[in-house]
Formats: C-alpha cells, sequence, structure tokens
C-alpha cells in the first residue's frame, strides 16, 4: 500500500489555496457513443434536467458492489434545472477523505468554476483507491449514474482529477471510461488502481515533480507515453526544467487526434498537487487544469428531435446578405428539450487570408435567452447577440474552423438563427 513521505502529507495538509441517467446495470450509459473524431458522445439531456433536483449539496452514500459508499456533492449556487452542467470528479490521497478534497475546493477549481460545474468528492475506502476487482470504477458509475439522475448534467463533460492515489484512480478511469470522462488530469500519480483498458484515447493532462520521492517521474514519463501513444500524437521529449531552477515546463503534443490533445507539465518539486514557481505564492495547476478542461465544447448530435434542413426550413432567399468574397460559413445545431435548449455553431473560414479577431453577429430567435456559453464571450443574452473570440481561438486561418456554442432557455420557439456575419461579413448557412 502507497503510503506518503512527512513531506507529502505535509503537502496534503496544506494543499491548494485556490488562484484568482437513467438507472441500470453500473456500466458506461450507452448514450455516450463515442465519436470518431472529436472524443465526445451524444450530448443528452439526463434524466434531472427539467425537474425538480433530488440531491443537494452535501455529503451522500449509495450502495455500490454490495458496499455503502459516500461521496460529498457541490451543486452551484443558484442551480437551473434547465441548464446542463459540468461535472467533475476529484479523488483524494492516501490518507486523505472527501472532505479533504472539500476543504481544499475541488483541488482549487471550485472558484474558477464561477457555478459553472457540479463537483463531487469521493470517499475511497480505508482511504484509498485500491479499486479492488474494478469496484471503485464501479462506485463512480454508480455515482454518475445517481447524479445524473437527480441533477441535469452534460453528459459530454465528465471529468477526474486527483493527486497520487487520487491521480491513480483518474488514470484507472481514463483506462477503463475513456468513452464515459471527457478528459482526465493526474497530479502526482502512479498506475495504483489499475489500468483496466488502456487502449482508447482521451484527453489527458499529467503533471509531476522532478524530485518526488514517493512515486517517480519516470512512472509519470510511462503513464503519459500510453496516452500519447492512444491519441496518436506524434512522440516527442518534452523539456523539463533544471533541478534547483523552482521552475516549471509546459509541453503540449502536436499530432493527436481530433479532441485528444495530451499536455505534460514537469516542475522543480517533490511530491506536491502544489507546485509554485520560485518567488511565487500561489499555485499554477488549478488555472492549468481548469483551462485544459474547458477548452472542450459540448457535442450535441442530431437526433429525431434535432432539426434539420429541409423544406420547411428558413433558407436564405433575396433579403439575406450574402457574402460578395465567400469569407465565411457558419453551420449550426440546434438540440432541444423541454424549456432549454443548446446551440453549436461552426464557423469555417473560406477566403484566401486569416481571420486574426473576430465577432460573429445574429439575432436569437423570440424567446430564446442564453445561460451559459462556451469557446466565445455572447453579449446580450437575447436579441442582437455578438460572440466574440476568446484568446485562444482568436485566429482562424484559411479553410480552417472554430467550434462555439451557448445554452439558452427558450419558451417555445427552438428555431436556430437565419443569418450571421462574420466581422460585418455575411456567411454562407449551411
Amino acid at each position: 500500500m502507497l503510503a506518503l513521505s512527512a513531506a507529502a502529507a505535509a503537502a496534503g495538509a496544506a494543499m491548494l489555496v485556490a488562484t484568482a441517467m437513467p438507472s441500470g446495470a453500473a456500466t458506461p450509459h450507452d448514450a455516450r457513443a463515442v465519436g470518431s473524431g472529436t472524443g465526445a458522445g451524444i450530448l443528452a439531456a439526463t434524466a434531472g434536467c427539467g425537474r425538480a433536483p433530488t440531491l443537494t449539496s452535501g455529503t451522500h452514500s449509495i450502495q455500490s458492489g454490495g458496499k455503502t459508499r459516500s461521496f460529498v456533492l457541490r451543486v452551484p449556487d443558484n442551480y437551473d434545472n434547465n441548464r446542463l452542467y459540468r461535472l467533475v470528479f476529484g479523488f483524494h490521497w492516501l490518507g486523505g477523505n472527501a472532505n479533504s478534497v472539500v476543504s481544499q475546493s475541488y483541488y482549487g477549481l471550485l472558484p474558477l468554476a464561477n457555478n459553472s460545474t457540479i463537483f463531487v468528492a469521493p470517499e475511497g475506502l480505508n482511504n484509498g483507491w485500491a479499486n479492488s476487482g474494478g469496484e471503485d470504477v464501479t462506485f463512480t458509475d454508480d455515482m454518475i449514474r445517481t447524479i445524473e439522475n437527480a441533477l441535469c448534467v452534460d453528459t459530454t463533460q465528465l471529468y477526474s482529477l486527483g493527486f497520487s492515489y487520487g491521480g491513480g484512480m483518474s488514470y484507472a478511469l481514463a483506462c477503463a471510461r475513456a468513452n464515459v470522462f471527457r478528459a482526465v488530469a493526474i497530479y502526482a500519480g502512479g498506475v495504483i488502481s489499475g489500468c483496466n483498458g488502456g487502449t482508447q484515447p482521451i484527453a489527458y493532462l499529467q503533471a509531476h515533480g522532478l524530485s518526488d520521492n514517493v512515486l517517480s517521474i519516470s512512472g509519470g514519463r510511462s503513464m503519459r507515453d500510453r496516452f500519447v501513444r492512444n491519441n496518436g500524437c506524434t512522440a516527442a521529449s518534452p523539456p523539463e526544467p533544471a533541478q534547483g531552477s523552482g521552475t516549471h515546463t509546459e509541453f503540449h503534443y502536436s499530432g493527436c487526434s481530433a479532441g485528444h490533445p495530451v499536455a505534460w507539465y514537469a516542475f522543480d518539486g517533490g511530491h506536491t498537487p502544489t507546485p509554485q514557481d520560485a518567488g511565487s505564492n500561489a499555485a499554477w495547476l488549478p488555472q492549468e487544469t481548469w483551462t485544459f478542461f474547458t477548452q472542450f465544447p459540448s457535442t450535441p448530435t442530431p437526433g429525431p428531435s434535432t432539426p434539420t434542413p429541409g423544406p420547411s426550413t428558413p433558407t436564405p432567399g433575396p433579403t439575406t446578405p450574402t457574402p460578395s468574397t465567400g469569407q465565411c460559413r457558419v453551420t449550426s445545431t440546434i438540440n432541444a428539450w423541454n424549456t432549454g435548449l443548446t446551440e453549436s455553431i461552426t464557423i469555417t473560414n473560406t477566403s484566401t487570408t486569416a481571420v486574426n479577431g473576430w465577432s460573429l453577429v445574429f439575432a436569437l430567435p423570440s424567446g430564446q435567452v442564453i445561460t451559459s456559453s462556451w469557446n466565445a464571450s455572447y453579449s446580450p443574452a437575447s436579441g442582437q447577440v455578438t460572440a466574440r473570440n476568446v484568446s485562444y481561438n482568436a485566429s482562424i486561418a484559411p479553410n480552417a474552423s472554430v467550434s462555439i456554442g451557448f445554452q439558452a432557455t427558450h419558451t417555445g420557439n427552438t428555431s436556430r438563427p437565419t443569418s450571421f456575419t462574420l466581422n460585418g461579413a455575411a456567411c454562407t448557412l449551411a
């Protein structure tokens, strides 16, 4: 059984200071079929959407594998049952417990989420994650099903992270549940909770200290390299900081399959989830993890209830502006339920020059009001809306695309906008 050193225990005690479905067997939901190119599944409103929540923030117990297991849940303030929420699991270290993760603000992500995310801190057996016979993976399946039955969850936006033994558990989920979780983050982990499967791609972040004397960085590199291969990334030897430099390095692999990035952080330090660069009094890892997790948009797949172009679908006519120089093309997909919907928008630069900084303008149909969004900032929330780029997608190369989207409430009209303009030029609506 893994034991933390005194330094590691101290790190655990002083851990993060924040910077800035349906019922059935305990297996992945059928609705989570993985798209070959996106790494995300069908966007489905869970059973908890559109009805009063049956779980609240606090400690909850469930039966899993014949044992009573527990977890601490953190539901966003002003929870809206018509809004799809991201779901993040934070697994504790050896000797810690669920409340340890809660007290450290779910590894520092809670304040960064700004009430956009449901957080879960599971309680391990014997304060660890031995995952004997896969029982902790089954426990995770059972927690997901319980939470999705009770609350409105975006099934394409499940994430897991953890430190030390908790990192090992998140790694086990990357191996066994790559078709359930969108991404994982491993802090100073090891292959100590097993790796059943381990052949499918998943978005993967790992951070490890050069002088970790509990779980060596060499083991961390081997864990990372499994998913470099699974994700189809180009093999590389990432640079790492010098011993005694008090710095960290960041490396993003190239050539990875769409939707499956791999990020590697090495730092001059030991077994800790809160590395800090010399001269800094803030941990840098929470923000890096949050940025990694939130880069992924929801990816609804059209189904029978999704509007598709046809005779009754509005199409551009004489009164609809069309680009004279073929500068942009927009595709838009609506996924609607009860009084809510999501709209996924893809902007393609069809010109021969790059777009550097962009604003997409469109009119929301009457009764639609934006409540949350991804990959762009939107203003105002209704009527004539302008979506503006964020820092990481400001440039669109010729023939390249960016994907953005939002979630909205509606009063019955679930149609999409009938026209879009990019930087003042009308786009073709596909």
